[in-house]
């Protein structure tokens, strides 16, 4: 058994085993450097607690040309997505999310497979504990371990009458170890299929063309929609600027004034030129920046600070830890903007998740925090009333030699050994609050093989003809934007936006979605 100290919450990792940081990838993996918040611009009024209620009319000569103009008050209407992107090569199969065989989740392993990812052999989900209870739990739909330290963080801030209306899927996949030349990040091909928001379309926490720790596929990348990065509330709240108006009038006096600009240039510009297009250029323009001053002239609506359903007795985070934490704004930042529509979709990089360190407590207390993170923004789309998408990934995995570590926080389980590629897997969830979404599948044997979209061999490695996605990033994340599109019923247009694609014909891609329509 293990008796070695464990590291602390946000204490770099130095491996003798690898080279020294140099990239900012290995910075970011061996926790040196804290990940950033990746968001996607999304609708604008989503930054409010209540986007509806807090919007404030335009004038209706001003509101019928919105769609001429290209203002949307709603973004594109799709459902917000959300990425967590774990630098450093996590644990996700096994020990926190169940991977089976064939015949899904609860097909079980071998006990050395088992062992392999983690789980002793008294901990295999296939027994129950001294007190009988299960080591499978299902309040999320998807199959966790029961002693999954990122489903305890999930759990921790999912309200219980909320977890009913999520479910998930899991993805066994290989990637590389401790690198970000994977291209993990669906981020463009979710863009491609929709996503946009009112004020934004991508957001990351890097400066990296993905907005993350690993790359975007080359063929997806869009240089319009290059992800903004917003790393703390105050990038939020700086993203709308409408001048010194609202300092020396009211907001409502401020709209008026921008209205009365709008028309007074319009009757003036019809005048000079007959050239619509200059024409329209200059009326969007003014009739733009009265909307903005209308959504947006109190820059403390877009704050998740002063949002009580995320900061305060009421809120998801306490002051206390919401100040303590670097990782918990981040993830209140993303979920501001991207849940309330204002970006299309956001990634959430978080750093030190390289933690094969000889103990399993590291990883563990690290497991925990990102799984908090995850149940922040699930709860905040039911408290907003929106769907929510997340996927999490990570470049590769561990493995574990089997040797016990006994202390509290590593809760005696197998230590984390080294990097292993052949365990690792990918997630999603999502949340639906018209009620749990629903498994494809007409009996609940294929219903599991929807909720796992390949499988892994009973030694605990993942099977790579188990699916297009089991041994090719690129098509991992075609399988994620698939998912996505499914959700909204337009799966039937994958192949025309992604006409190079390889994950098979229609019946081949029937079987790598898990779930029927939610919107």
């Amino acid at each position: 058994m293990s008796k070695k100290k464990h590291f602390e919450l946000d204490q770099p990792l130095r491996h003798p085993d690898h080279h020294r940081p140099v990239s900012r990838r290995d910075f970011l993996g061996q926790g040196f450097r804290a990940g950033m918040a990746t968001v996607l611009g999304g609708s604008i009024f989503s930054l409010f607690a209540n986007p509806r209620a807090a919007q404030a009319a335009l004038s209706s000569d001003l509101e019928a040309i919105r769609s001429v103009c290209g203002v949307s008050k709603d973004g594109a209407g799709k459902i917000p997505f959300i990425c967590f992107d774990l630098a450093g090569g996590a644990n996700i199969a096994g020990s926190n999310v169940l991977v089976g065989k064939q015949g899904g989740q609860l097909d079980f392993l071998s006990t050395a497979g088992y062992s392999k990812q983690g789980l002793p052999g008294d901990m295999v989900p296939s027994l129950t504990d001294a007190a009988g209870n299960s080591f499978i739990n299902n309040e999320l739909g998807l199959a966790f371990h029961s002693d999954s330290q990122m489903l305890r963080g999930i759990l921790d801030k999912v309200a219980i009458g909320n977890r009913a209306a999520i479910n998930g899927a899991v993805i066994p996949a290989r990637s590389e170890n401790d690198t970000g030349n994977n291209p993990h990040n669906p981020m463009y091909g979710i863009n491609r299929a929709g996503a946009n928001g009112s004020l934004l379309a991508l957001i990351g926490s890097q400066t990296s063309e993905s907005g993350g720790n690993s790359m975007a596929p080359a063929d997806l990348i869009n240089p319009e929609v290059r992800p903004t990065k917003v790393d703390r509330p105050s990038d939020v709240t700086g993203l709308v600027d409408v001048g010194d108006l609202v300092g020396l009038l009211n907001q409502e006096d401020t709209v008026e004034v921008m209205e009365s600009m709008y028309r007074i240039s319009g009757n003036k510009v019809g005048k000079v030129t007959n050239d619509a297009v200059i024409r329209d250029l200059v009326k969007c323009g003014y009739m733009k920046s009265a909307d903005l001053a209308d959504r947006f002239g109190n820059p403390s609506d877009l704050d998740p600070v002063q949002d009580p359903d995320i900061v305060g007795p009421s809120g998801i985070f306490t002051a206390e830890e919401f100040s303590g934490d670097r990782e918990f704004q981040k993830a209140a930042s993303t979920m501001k903007l991207v849940i309330n529509g204002y970006a299309g979709a956001g990634t959430i990089t978080m750093g030190g998740y390289d933690y094969h360190t000889g103990d399993r407590a590291t990883g563990e207390i690290r497991d925990l925090r990102a799984g908090r993170c995850i149940g922040a923004c699930l709860e905040y789309a039911a408290r907003v009333g929106q769907p929510l998408m997340i996927y999490v990934f990570s470049d590769g995995s561990v493995f574990s030699n089997g040797m016990i570590d006994d202390s509290a926080e590593g809760r005696g389980k197998g230590v984390w050994t080294g990097d292993n590629q052949q365990t690792a897997a990918s997630f999603f969830l999502v949340y639906n609050p018209a009620g749990r979404p629903q498994l494809l599948g007409g009996t609940a044997d294929e219903q599991a093989r929807h909720q796992q979209l390949g499988y892994m061999r009973a030694s605990g490695d993942v099977e790579t003809a188990g699916s297009p996605a089991a041994n090719n990033v690129n098509q991992l994340v075609q399988t994620v934007v698939l998912n996505y599109m499914a959700l909204h019923n337009e799966q039937n247009n994958f192949a025309s936006l992604f006409p190079n694609h390889g994950l098979g014909n229609a019946s081949l891609m029937d079987s790598l979605t898990a779930f029927a329509p939610i919107r």
